[in-house]
């Protein structure tokens, strides 16, 4: 089918326009494997799944040392100079083999205590022993996949995508219905093995064009730059993953387990339509905003990347919410107590997608303490509204607690990427 010239013409429509062929697909398949998941499940499994794909992503941004953004970044910076992109990757292969080994050994030797603190059960510690050998994979493929993002090879991305996340949703399948809540659980641990070799299959040629693996040396030339993105990372993907965890626990405990698997349910839709974005702000948005120096060209940018994505993502949300009932019936039937906590979520994540648009300057141009503070802020606000709303209001309070929170996250990262070029340009005109 020939795309639209409208479309051609743009490339942040034409990203949308292929991403949302990729994520329609996914959603159908999504919505399939979580109905699923509820009807055999139920409330508790979905949020045991809820804290095992949260203890992954702590995984992925221990295991790759948090530099994914920073790879994303000089890839797209250096592309042309295979001398620099040798120094990124040796830095990165090293910082990478002490992560992986690390947290192999934390993993195998704290699987007792792991297991406990995060399920509540010293039942899970074959999974936590499990995920220690899946480390390489999800380090590997982390890392590797920051290069498909920083050489904006969208095409190939949603190729990859797509194909493993087929594969690992038949691998669900398959496991569920033989091992029940173990199965789901073992093949979602496994799913980066899966998603590591589905990227090397597609992407080995090119891989080989940019990196040379056998001229790759234990030296780190560029930590300095890279370590500022693990810092970033430690706070944006650790921390969030982290307080995520807490506070299904804290709703679990305050409230019962069959609400922490509704606000779990809720978070997973969520997710699933904030995917579609996730893969725009690193294919477009961090390597378009590292080339922007102006105040000028980053309002116009800024208003271009506004102008394309809130009106489809409003008009989708507007659509989950007016069909709520039926998103309900038809991948969670029996959660009723998830109507009302959609039109906060909704809401909050309406106003987040406007605000992480604002805050990837800060990974474009390094602004770590900004950065830092912003997420720090953002997270005690979501931790602090979401125990003294659930007092209040059950666990509709919690998704009350993260539109509060992202009202505020977005003042606060737009006062503070507009003062970094007030900043810039009182320095130009001193200097």
């Amino acid at each position: 089918m020939k795309i639209p010239q409208f479309i051609r013409g743009n490339l942040l429509l034409k990203m949308t326009s292929l991403n949302a062929g990729v994520i329609g697909v996914r959603l159908v398949i999504s919505f399939f494997i979580q109905r699923m998941l509820a009807l055999m499940v139920g409330e508790a499994g979905i949020a045991k799944i809820g804290s095992l794909r949260n203890l992954m992503e702590i995984l992925s941004a221990f295991a790759s040392v948090g530099i994914f953004s920073g790879v994303v970044k000089y890839v797209a910076e250096y592309k042309d100079d295979k001398q620099q992109l040798q120094k990124l990757f040796s830095t990165t292969y090293v910082f990478t083999v002490l992560g992986t080994i690390g947290v192999s050994i934390i993993l195998f030797f704290g699987a007792s205590f792991l297991s406990t603190q995060i399920f509540d059960s010293a039942e899970y510690i074959y999974l936590i022993k499990l995920l220690a050998v899946m480390v390489p994979f999800i380090c590997m493929y982390r890392v590797f996949s920051a290069v498909v993002n920083g050489l904006s090879l969208y095409k190939k991305l949603a190729g990859i995508d797509l194909i493993s996340y087929v594969l690992s949703s038949i691998l669900t399948v398959v496991l569920l219905l033989s091992n029940n809540i173990d199965g789901a659980l073992i093949a979602i641990a496994i799913t980066p093995a899966l998603q590591f070799f589905v990227l090397l299959f597609i992407f080995l040629k090119v891989l080989r064009e940019y990196l040379q693996f056998s001229k790759l040396s234990f030296k780190i030339p560029m930590a300095k730059g890279l370590l500022a993105f693990s810092l970033m990372s430690f706070f944006s993907t650790v921390l969030l993953n982290y307080v995520e965890i807490d506070i299904r626990v804290m709703i679990q405990n305050r409230i019962t387990m069959a609400d922490a698997g509704i606000w779990t349910a809720m978070t997973n839709i969520s997710k699933n339509y904030m995917v579609f974005s996730s893969a725009i702000f690193t294919l477009y948005v961090l390597p378009k905003f590292a080339g922007i120096h102006s105040k000028t060209d980053f309002k116009a940018e800024l208003f271009n990347i506004y102008k394309t994505l809130l009106p489809l993502f409003g008009v989708g949300m507007l659509l989950i919410y007016f069909l709520r009932d039926y998103v309900i019936q038809i991948i969670y039937p029996d959660f009723y107590g998830m109507e009302p906590l959609f039109k906060w979520q909704l809401l909050g994540d309406f106003v987040r997608l406007a605000a992480i648009v604002l805050g990837y300057q800060f990974l474009a141009k390094k602004m770590v303490r900004n950065f830092i503070f912003s997420e720090v802020l953002s997270l005690a606000l979501f931790y602090g509204f979401s125990y003294y709303f659930a007092g209040i209001y059950g666990v509709e309070g919690v998704v009350m607690a993260h539109f509060l929170r992202y009202v505020v996250y977005f003042l606060v990262v737009f006062y503070l990427v507009f003062r970094y070029f007030r900043k810039k340009k009182n320095t130009v005109d001193n200097s």
